[in-house]
């Protein structure tokens, strides 16, 4: 690759924003890739000097930093034990639309970033026809035969991929309580439709009608990670349209809450108004949208869905782990738990490094597969030792990530998303 320098007018970084990092050290312990390869430019302190190293002009934009940041899964375990506040995952997202803009990649990262991950997976209709040959694969069973890459690939692909129906509107089961909004997603759309749906049956239970707006669009998270804001923004000014427009001309146009059940996705929307700071039109309107999201499971606790505790339909040990973005970037680890040591009573355990990341992080495990399968037998040595029967979760992608780590493994544990694991006991 050919390195390239930055111009004094190409400021990429809030430098205020960076110089929060006072390289404490703090978050070392934290970092899943630090963790593993012990190498400084792999820490959260590390990757900030690399930035702003590129940045001034001290440091070429060539394969070292570039690899360094690329590296990095944006799990954002740092900020949660930052003392100072630094804003790491803002950094890195600046850093990466950076990159992406001013360094040259191979012909195959290229072609995966930018046309297999970018032009598929934030659109369920292509997502549907590019699963289509590994049906045919998996139906004629010649999946053995493909490449090593091609199979790790194959086997985060879920085993069921029947869709289930969701309406437009769902309405509440009893006295009703309020209105809320659902975010469909990308990929729970497409290989989690099911979960969906019993989301949207806990929320009606709870006493919620459920509005499922048609017309929404990826909510951002994958463009905002991998380097593409502009496409982020675009994503964002989309669904804040369209869950405007809901219940215009009718009789009760107000939402109560905007719901969304998987952490990634959750994290992103509730930072619209961050993404859109710098567009005049659309701030404010991104700020209302905003502080309406919420996850499935802190609006649950927040609306008292009854549980009965220590149900016996779950009579084995349950085990949860941490969504890196329901943990760490969203700050919400106690209302899961709640929930789900409401069903599992006495048989639920407690998940040594539960807010480790299992190296899913997005697409993360196809760019970085070397790295996220090291991150992923981590996982599973820890679920293992539990002696759990079911792991519990927030987020499509961990859950492919460790089903695939388990089945690997030759471990007969089941992993469930939390609104399945609800909507059963329920």
């Amino acid at each position: 690759m050919n390195p390239t320098t930055t111009s004094s007018a190409d400021r990429f970084l809030d430098e205020t924003k960076a110089l929060t990092c006072i390289h404490c050290g703090l978050c070392l312990a934290s970092c899943p890739t630090y963790l593993e390869t012990g190498n400084e430019n792999d820490s959260p302190r590390g990757r900030i000097y690399l930035m702003r190293a590129v940045q001034e002009g001290r440091l070429p934009l060539g394969d070292t930093a570039a690899r360094h940041i690329d590296l990095c899964l944006g799990c954002r375990a740092c900020e949660a034990v930052c003392p100072s506040g630094v804003q790491y995952g803002d950094l890195l997202e600046h850093t990466r639309d950076h990159i992406e803009k001013h360094y040259r990649r191979s012909l195959f990262q290229t072609w995966l970033r930018r046309w297999a991950i970018e032009k598929v997976f934030p659109y369920p209709a292509r997502m549907k026809l590019a699963l289509l040959p590994a049906k045919i694969i998996r139906a004629i069973g010649v999946e053995k035969f493909l490449p090593g890459y091609a199979r790790e690939a194959m086997s985060l692909i879920p085993e069921n991929l029947a869709p289930a129906s969701v309406p437009e509107i769902s309405p509440a089961i009893g006295t009703t309580r309020g209105r809320v909004g659902f975010v469909s997603g990308c990929v729970m759309s497409v290989m989690f439709s099911a979960t969906n749906a019993a989301s949207i049956r806990l929320l009606n239970r709870a006493g919620y009608e459920v509005v499922m707006p048609r017309g929404q669009s990826c909510c951002g998270a994958l463009f905002a990670h991998s380097g593409s804001l502009e496409s982020a923004r675009a994503c964002a000014r989309r669904n804040i349209e369209v869950f405007e427009g809901v219940g215009r001309g009718g009789t009760d146009p107000h939402l109560d809450a905007i719901i969304i059940n998987a952490a990634g996705c959750g994290s992103t929307l509730k930072e619209y108004a961050g993404l859109l700071r710098d567009d005049p039109v659309w701030q404010e309107r991104a700020k209302a949208f905003s502080s309406k999201v919420k996850d499935l499971t802190e609006w649950l606790v927040q609306a008292g869905l009854k549980l009965e505790i220590g149900n016996t339909r779950t009579p084995m040990p349950v085990t949860y782990h941490d969504a890196c973005h329901l943990a760490h970037a969203q700050r919400i680890t106690k209302p899961p738990r709640e929930l789900v040591k409401a069903i599992a009573g006495k048989d639920f355990i407690e998940l040594p490094e539960s807010d480790v990341c299992c190296g899913s992080a997005g697409t993360y495990n196809l760019t970085e597969p070397a790295m996220a399968q090291r991150l992923q037998a981590r996982k599973i040595e820890h679920i293992l030792k539990t002696g759990a029967r079911m792991v519990v979760t927030s987020n499509p992608g961990c859950i492919l990530q460790i089903r695939a780590g388990l089945r690997k493994a030759g471990a007969k544990v089941e992993v469930c998303h939390i609104a399945d694991f609800l909507d059963r006991a329920t």
